[in-house]
């Protein structure tokens, strides 16, 4: 055995301080024409009973990668399994959790609500924690476990300014929508209220919805169903949405 491996052998890493290590997620959905946020009730302490972004330590065992981690806390709090999903920021100082010095990776998931086990608000998915949808502009105003109020404001800050130049907001659409559908979103993400043929043409430029080759009446015309077709990874419109005509802003 060479001295490298003995001394890798002989190795216990236990032997050092070192911080503790989770994920947390912002698991945003549109219900009822508006942005929401998964939170949950703490069931241990510190915190608890207080609000909190659904998170949980990394599994050593069996979690081969942070992406593990993440698809796998995800999981377990939607059973969704494969959902748009964004690491944000790596937040770790001596004061952020009580128990210690921390390190956390922040992630955000775009999801459809309506795939989601958590099926409405205020509905409890087990026995022991009880997760809660909120408007997102009720949850940025509530007191939140940890930093987590901080957190979830990174994370809307990345989802609305990368909104402004992809098309990030149809990874929350069902299966089949309108394009009036699609710009509410949109709009509901960025508190915009945006110009209809501007969005449009931005839209069905980019090639990346297809007409499924039926229609819905949605007040008093039928209007065409979409689905989303093929978008890159990478994907970007060629110019942010600054340029697409907004013609007022939301209040």
């Amino acid at each position: 055995m060479s001295e490298e491996q003995q001394f890798l052998a002989n190795y216990d890493r236990r032997e050092f301080l070192a911080p503790l290590t989770t994920v947390d997620m912002a698991i945003f959905a549109i219900i009822a024409g508006q942005l929401h946020v998964l939170l949950v009730e703490r069931s241990n302490f510190p915190a608890k009973g207080q609000l909190a972004l659904p998170g949980g330590f990394i599994d050593e065992v069996n979690d081969l990668d942070l992406a593990a981690t993440a698809h796998r806390k995800l999981f377990e709090k939607t059973g969704i399994r494969s959902p748009y999903l964004e690491q944000v920021e790596t937040v770790a100082n001596a004061s952020r959790d009580p128990r210690g010095w921390s390190v956390t990776i922040l992630h955000f998931a775009l999801i459809d609500h309506t795939q989601s086990k958590v099926s409405s608000p205020g509905k409890s998915n087990s026995a022991t924690e009880v997760s809660h949808w909120r408007p997102v502009t009720e949850a940025s105003a509530a007191a939140l476990a940890f930093d987590h109020s901080s957190l979830l404001e990174k994370a809307l800050d990345r989802l609305r300014n990368k909104t402004r130049y992809t098309a990030l907001p149809l990874r929350l659409m069902p299966a089949e929508f309108t394009l009036s559908e699609l710009q509410r979103v949109f709009e509901t993400v960025l508190g915009l209220t945006l110009e209809k043929k501007s969005f449009r043409r931005r839209v069905l430029d980019a090639g990346i919805i297809a007409e499924v080759g039926e229609q819905r009446t949605t007040g008093h015309r039928p209007a065409a169903l979409y689905r989303l077709d093929s978008m890159p990874s990478n994907f970007a419109f060629p110019r942010p949405l600054e340029h697409v005509t907004i013609s007022q802003a939301i209040e």
